[in-house]
């Protein structure tokens, strides 16, 4: 039976920023990175905390995701945060955008919104509730 999500896989076209994005900017650690001659595509292993979490692929001319965020296939990547404040500060000073912070009315947490290179969303979800005005 399932025990736990063993990896997501990602695809890119542009694998300097999106290395740059999953590394730098997201703060994910490499744990492999493999040029495959016979592709022309990189694979990037990254971990969060030494956790094995996503396959970054990069491919010379990828389809376009169809749709942000209601296409078909994966929706978003959600990472929890301690502080959203914080993440919403970091990003905002590597202008990178962000949307604003929004309530989940199911849970009254707060979450927010930013895109990778290739415009995939990457959710940012606090799990301590706190209060809007903080």
């Amino acid at each position: 039976m399932l025990q736990n999500i063993h990896h997501i896989a990602i695809i890119c076209s542009d694998y300097p920023s999106s290395k740059k994005f999953y590394t730098q900017f997201l703060g994910l650690q490499i744990i492999n990175e493999t040029y495959r001659e016979e592709r022309k595509s990189y694979k990037l292993d990254l971990s969060l905390n030494g956790t094995y979490i996503i396959e970054l692929f990069s491919f010379p001319n990828p389809p376009k995701r169809t749709s942000r965020p209601e296409s078909c296939g994966l929706r978003h990547l959600a990472f929890d945060v301690e502080d959203l404040n914080s993440i919403v500060v970091h990003y905002k000073k590597n202008t990178i955008t962000i949307e604003p912070i929004r309530v989940d009315k199911l849970t009254n947490k707060k979450f927010t919104f930013i895109a990778d290179p290739h415009d995939l969303p990457i959710e940012f979800y606090q799990q301590q509730f706190c209060p809007l005005n903080t």
